[in-house]
This record gives C-alpha cells, sequence and structure tokens, in this order.
C-alpha cells in the first residue's frame, strides 16, 4: 500500500509498506526498526515483538514518548506481561497492531506532534 503525506517540517513519516518492506521517507527497510518522528533509532536485535528485551529497549524508554507502536506484518498478537508491564512502569502508552494499521497511526499521531516510537517489523 502507498501512503503520501505531505508536510513542510523535517519529520519521518512512513511513505508505504508491502512484502517486508518499510519505506520510510527515501530510505528502505526490510529489518525490524525502531523510528520516531525525527530518526530512525536503530536496527532491532529481535525478530518479532515477543523477543523484545527490556536492554533493548533502553533506548525508547530514554526518550520517553507518550506512546509506543508496535507493529508486526504476521498479524495479530500480544505481549507477556512482563513486557507490557516495561512500559505501565514508565507511564508509556503501548499499542500493539498489524503493520498496516501500525504504519497508519504512526503518521496521524506525527501529523498531530505526538511523542511516539514504532517499532515495526515489516517480515
Amino acid at each position: 500500500m502507498r501512503l503520501t503525506v505531505t508536510s513542510s517540517e523535517q519529520r519521518l513519516l512512513i511513505r508505504g509498506y508491502a512484502d517486508g518492506v518499510l519505506r520510510v521517507g527515501d530510505r528502505q527497510i526490510t529489518t525490524p526498526v525502531a523510528l520516531s518522528a525525527t530518526e530512525v533509532h536503530g536496527t532491532l536485535q529481535a525478530q518479532e515483538p515477543t523477543a523484545l528485551t527490556e536492554a533493548e529497549l533502553a533506548s525508547v524508554f530514554e526518550a520517553q514518548p507518550e506512546v509506543v507502536i508496535i507493529g508486526w506484518a504476521r498479524g495479530q498478537f500480544f505481549l507477556p506481561a512482563a513486557q507490557r508491564r516495561w512500559f505501565l512502569e514508565r507511564r508509556i502508552g503501548l499499542e500493539l497492531m498489524d503493520l498496516g494499521a501500525a504504519c497508519r497511526t504512526f503518521n496521524v499521531l506525527v501529523a498531530d506532534d505526538r511523542r511516539v516510537i514504532g517499532l515495526l517489523f515489516p517480515r
């Protein structure tokens, strides 16, 4: 699916996603990634959301986002209670959704100047 949002400011927006590829700005990303409105924070070591570790998310927590969106191309999923607790203890909202919904929601929140981080798993 192709997504197009225009903005006069320098914000990272997800311009499209399909077949294991995210298009963020002019970059094509095929690996799990953390991104915010202003930067790609880097590739995630975890290959699926349930494999995320608290240590791997340290930079996400340091950024103090209002909400973290986790999107996975393989559809619906649930995080174990221990992982959900990491966000709850830090008062960070957490949304889990399929990749398409995550991309659209991320763009809407970025356009609304919200402090959002997307943890996106395109495969």
